[in-house]
């Protein structure tokens, strides 16, 4: 019983950051992923800056992940 109670505090946290910053963070983003994901056809640079935008718009998957599994930060 006394292992769970450490996972269940670690679930809150990842669910008030996944509020406060994952869906805040990533809805914003996902605006300028959308907007440059064309140009990235055309120029190879943009590639590089595409996959790092994806990577902050996959943030509340990570977050949630870490809820569901109730993961501390290692």
């Amino acid at each position: 019983m006394a292992n769970i109670c450490p996972g269940l505090l670690w679930a809150i946290l990842w669910f008030i950051l996944l509020w406060i910053i994952g869906w805040p963070l990533a809805f914003l983003i996902a605006w300028f992923y959308v907007l440059l994901l064309p140009f990235a056809a055309c120029i190879d640079a943009m590639e590089s800056v595409c996959d790092a935008l994806l990577k902050v718009v996959q943030l509340p998957y990570t977050f949630a992940d870490n809820m569901v599994h109730m993961k501390g930060c290692d």
